[in-house]
């Protein structure tokens, strides 16, 4: 049988960790590496994970609560969060080890996502659907008065004039979101998308 491997970062995470953390996070640890004793520690996202066959499940401390969740949630857990979302963190506010479900469940549930690894099931996938675009009035009476521009804005996919009213809608002032109007018209009448800096 595989033996898993333990990792010094993860170490030094729990060490560094809130003091009501560390007891936390070293029962998670432990109970994922009786329940998968060939798991692999890994840091994803600067937070523990725990890999086998991929990812497993993953932990992490803020400053009054921890959070746990499986990488494959709801098919390990049969659980959906009250969105009826898929959600990979199960345990969002866990302040002490009586938050996290009772040993003999948390191990069930830890050999589910192993076998859900073994079997190659891929996570599902979340996509949460994209709100209606509101087009400001001023901003396209404003590109209407450059006909470069409106080309331009004509052509654009929804995600890339969804940027620009993003970033003119987003704008704190008057005078901020005037400056960005202008500068908005300016780029696209030279056909470049918001983010052109960064393309």
């Amino acid at each position: 049988m595989l033996m898993g491997t333990r990792d010094k970062r993860v170490d030094a995470y729990i060490a560094k960790a809130p003091d009501f953390a560390k007891p936390i996070l070293t029962y998670i640890r432990e109970t994922v590496h009786e329940g998968c004793p060939e798991c692999e520690e890994d840091l994803k996202w600067q937070n523990p994970a725990f890999m086998y066959k991929g990812m497993l499940c993953g932990m992490a401390s803020f400053k009054a609560h921890c959070v746990f969740g499986f990488w494959k949630g709801a098919l390990v857990t049969g659980d959906m969060t009250p969105e009826g979302e898929r959600s990979m963190a199960m345990y969002r506010k866990v302040s002490s080890i009586d938050d996290l479900p009772p040993k003999k469940k948390f191990l069930a549930w830890i050999k589910k996502a192993k076998e859900l690894n073994d079997a190659g099931v891929k996570a599902p996938r979340v996509t949460k659907p994209k709100e209606a675009l509101e087009e400001p009035g001023y901003f396209l009476a404003a590109i209407k008065k450059n006909k470069k521009a409106l080309a331009t804005y004509e052509k654009f996919s929804p995600s890339h004039k969804r940027e620009y009213i993003q970033w003119i809608t987003d704008a704190k002032g008057e005078d901020t979101r005037a400056r960005r109007v202008k500068q908005a018209v300016e780029w696209m009448a030279e056909g470049k998308a918001r983010n052109w800096k960064y393309m």
